[in-house]
C-alpha cells in the first residue's frame, strides 16, 4: 500500500537518529520487526516515488499497522508546511533543499531508543548502531531471522563484562555487554534497566510534561541533557527537545550569534524558545544542512 505522505526514505535510516538502528536492507526493502500490543509483526517499507509504500506480516490489523508506521516515521507530521516556516527563517531558508524528505525516526520501542541513545554517547553512528544490533542478535527473540531488542527484565541478567561472566559462570565467552563493544557505557546502561524495570515503568515518561520528563531522564546515570533530548525526542514524541552538543552549539553560533563562543546548555534554551514545536526538527535538519552544505567543514 502506498501512504500519500512525502518522505526521503533512505536519508531517514541512515541520518543517525537514536531511535534504533537502520532497518535491514534488501533490493531497497527496509524490514525490521515492531511488537503491537504484544503481538510481533514485520514491518516492510520502500520508497516509490517521493512516498512510501508498505506492507507487512503478522497477527496484527491493518489500521494497527498503518497507525504504527505512521509513528515510526512521523508521516502525520505536515513537512510542507514545516519547509514553509524553514523558507521564512532567513538563518533556515536553505535547510529544506538539502535535506528534502528527512523525517523523525521514531521509536518503536522506547527502551532500545533508551539504551541506544546511552549508546551514542561520544560514539560514532557506525559503532553505536552496531553495538544495538549485536545486542538484539544476541539477546533478543528471534522472529524468521528478524530480533526483538531485549526488554528491561532480560537486560538485568546480561553480564556487564568477561569478569562478571566468568564469575557467574566459570567460563569466558562473549555473552557480555561489553563484548558489543560499548565500553565504559554498559554500567550505565544495566543502571538504566534496573531503574526502569525495579522502580518505574518507562511508559511513565510519555505521560509526563516535557519538563517532569527531562529531570526524571536526568536522574539516570550516565544520561546528560544532550542524551535526555534525544531519549525524550525520539523515543516519547517530545518536539520542544532540542538535543544540544558541540555540533549544534557551532551551528546555532554561526548562524545566530556571530560564531561567538556560548553555552551548550545556552543552546538547548535557545533552541526551545527559538523554534517551540518545530526545534527538534530544526535541531535535525540543521544538523545534516551543515552535513551536506560543508558548513561543518567550515566549523572544524
Amino acid at each position: 500500500m502506498i501512504i500519500d505522505s512525502p518522505i526521503d526514505l533512505e536519508l531517514t535510516q541512515i541520518s543517525g537518529q537514536t531511535s534504533q538502528p537502520p532497518w535491514i536492507c534488501e533490493n531497497g526493502v527496509y524490514s525490521d520487526l515492531v511488537c503491537i500490543d504484544g503481538e510481533y509483526s514485520i514491518f516492510n517499507v520502500s520508497q516509490n516515488g517521493k512516498y512510501l509504500d508498505f506492507n507487512y506480516s503478522g497477527n496484527i490489523t491493518q489500521n494497527q499497522a498503518i497507525e504504527n508506521v505512521k509513528k515510526i516515521y512521523d508521516l502525520d507530521f505536515d513537512l510542507l508546511k514545516f519547509y514553509d516556516y524553514l523558507d521564512n527563517q532567513a538563518e533556515l531558508s536553505e535547510m529544506s533543499k538539502f535535506c528534502k524528505g528527512l523525517r523523525l525516526f521514531q521509536a518503536k520501542d522506547s527502551f532500545e531508543c533508551l539504551i541506544s541513545s546511552i549508546c551514542s554517547a561520544n560514539n560514532s553512528i557506525k559503532r553505536w548502531t552496531k553495538s544495538i544490533s549485536d545486542m538484539k542478535f544476541k539477546w533478543g527473540r528471534n522472529f524468521n531471522n528478524f530480533y526483538s531488542f531485549p526488554d528491561c527484565e532480560t537486560f538485568n541478567d546480561i553480564f556487564l563484562d568477561e569478569e562478571e561472566e566468568h564469575l557467574k559462570t566459570n567460563a569466558m565467552k562473549d555473552n557480555n555487554l561489553k563484548a558489543c563493544g560499548v565500553g565504559y557505557r554498559a554500567l550505565y546502561m544495566r543502571k538504566a534497566s534496573e531503574i526502569f524495570s525495579l522502580e518505574m515503568d518507562l511508559s511513565d515518561i510519555g505521560k509526563m510534561s516535557y519538563d517532569e520528563a527531562f529531570e526524571t531522564i536526568l536522574k539516570v546515570p550516565g544520561v546528560g541533557p544532550k542524551v535526555a533530548d534525544c531519549i525524550l525526542l525520539y523515543g516519547f514524541g517530545f518536539r520542544e527537545a532540542f538535543p544540544s552538543d558541540v555540533w549544534i552549539k557551532r551551528i546555532v553560533s554561526y548562524l545566530y550569534f556571530d560564531g561567538k563562543d556560548i553555552k551548550v546548555e545556552k543552546v538547548r534554551e535557545f533552541g526551545m524558545e527559538e523554534f517551540g514545536d518545530y526545534a527538534g526538527y530544526v535541531q535535525l535538519y540543521m544538523f545534516h544542512y551543515a552535513r551536506k552544505s560543508g558548513l561543518m567543514n567550515k566549523l572544524k
